[in-house]
């Protein structure tokens, strides 16, 4: 829907319903979102954030199943303006974890996969306003040997091979990824000269993807994506590198999801300004809450903690765990399930874990949410135009501890309301 002050739209992700196949997801469109719509924004037009599968993206460029939705959509009153393009494959009732990264974006898989989201997407997207698909960070940290705990060794001018990458396994994947992405653009840029509309994708930052904080961000962007991907776009559109870099910059953006740059204890009006003053472009934030927890020096309250969050401790996602010291310095765990062991010992003073809880929510039998930090990004849209599009990511309502579930419907209903509130300043 269109927030009126400002020209935001705002959504949620329909990726909180489980469902892979085309007609899956068509039927949970049907059943939630006409009746959001209805109780939300009956006289106005709503915006779906759409989340695609491979197997519904295939399905849906099939036959007439795209003219078939756009009439739906028409005759609902309904748009499409971002999709989700991070997991390829299932994302419930099944063993998600590291996998949610696979294939990752050195893959041709991944590659051809998001170029059917670009197809829908572009039929799909109004007249006179940007669509975004978001996607992973590159790939999976601990699947890589990265050197010295940097990306790999970037490539000189031209894409050449650097000096000191031999043929490390994290630098041919950022080579890859980097023209990869560029291909996408060129597509991309494409659409936009035959249609005038303007498509990115976002890449996601989360903790341990291969980029998970704005200076792996920037870094990727500087010494692999312009150069690497700037090259290949280059010779790929007959261009120049100067121009190819311009449309690289305007093509691939970043997901900026409240809950992740939390997770990594950054502050959101420098990351803006970092992102901003490197000339990358945010295409998407996503509105969500991480589990946060203040560590007491006294061992018993800390095993009522441990109590506390084993319930968040659950098989089907990677619940990330960031533990920060008093000297600031940060320790990660891989997950959850992990980092409870080390919860009574640890010397840190507080933990924030990779559980995305309903927004709304602030406090929780000893546990807190980050729900700061989405009050701080709204305030600040307030006076940085840094995004226009806003989507509601709760994708956990299935596997929350049963206390913290209600009607799906209600509580989706809720977070709306919670951040037209917040962001009216209410």
């Amino acid at each position: 829907m269109k927030i009126d002050n400002g020209g935001f739209h705002l959504t949620y992700c329909t990726n909180i319903h489980p469902g892979e196949a085309w007609q899956e997801v068509f039927a949970n469109l049907e059943k939630y979102v006409t009746e959001l719509k209805a109780r939300l924004a009956p006289n106005k037009p709503f915006g779906i954030g759409l989340r695609l599968a491979n197997v519904a993206a295939r399905e849906l460029l099939e036959g007439d199943n795209l003219t078939h939705f756009q009439n739906w959509l028409t005759q609902e009153n309904l748009y499409v303006f971002t999709l989700n393009g991070f997991p390829y494959g299932g994302f419930h009732n099944k063993v998600v974890k590291d996998q949610v990264y696979a294939p990752d974006w050195s893959k041709q898989e991944r590659l051809d996969y998001t170029l059917r989201l670009v197809k829908i997407l572009a039929a799909l997207l109004p007249e006179g306003m940007d669509g975004g698909i978001s996607t992973l960070p590159l790939s999976y940290k601990p699947w890589l040997k990265t050197e010295q705990g940097r990306l790999g060794a970037p490539f000189g001018d031209g894409g050449e091979r650097g000096a000191g990458e031999q043929g490390s396994r994290d630098s041919w994947l950022l080579r890859s990824a980097s023209v990869n992405l560029a291909t996408v653009a060129a597509e991309m840029v494409r659409i936009r000269e035959e249609t005038g509309k303007l498509l990115h994708v976002d890449l996601e930052p989360e903790p341990d993807g291969l980029i998970e904080s704005t200076v792996e961000v920037i870094d990727f962007f500087k010494e692999w994506l312009l150069p690497v991907g700037g090259n290949h776009l280059a010779q790929t559109l007959g261009i120049s590198q100067a121009l190819a870099e311009v449309h690289l910059l305007d093509h691939v953006r970043i997901c900026y999801d409240t809950c992740h740059f939390a997770l990594e204890y950054e502050d959101p009006a420098s990351v803006f300004a970092d992102f901003q003053a490197a000339g990358i472009q945010i295409g998407k934030i996503q509105l969500s809450a991480a589990v946060q927890v203040n560590l007491p020096e006294n061992i018993e309250k800390r095993r009522i903690i441990a109590e506390r969050l084993r319930p968040f401790a659950e098989s089907t996602y990677l619940h990330q765990v960031i533990e920060r010291h008093a000297d600031g310095t940060l320790h990660h765990y891989p997950d959850l399930v992990t980092a409870l062991p080390y919860l009574e010992k640890s010397t840190a003073q507080e933990w924030r874990t990779h559980f995305h809880v309903p927004i709304f929510i602030h406090d929780y039998k000893l546990l807190q949410s980050t729900q700061d930090d989405i009050v701080n990004v709204l305030n600040l849209l307030r006076t940085n135009d840094a995004c226009k599009h806003l989507e509601i990511e709760t994708y956990t309502w299935d596997v929350l501890p049963p206390e913290m579930k209600s009607d799906l419907l209600a509580s989706i209903q809720r977070e709306y309301e919670w951040v037209l509130a917040t962001f009216a300043g209410t």
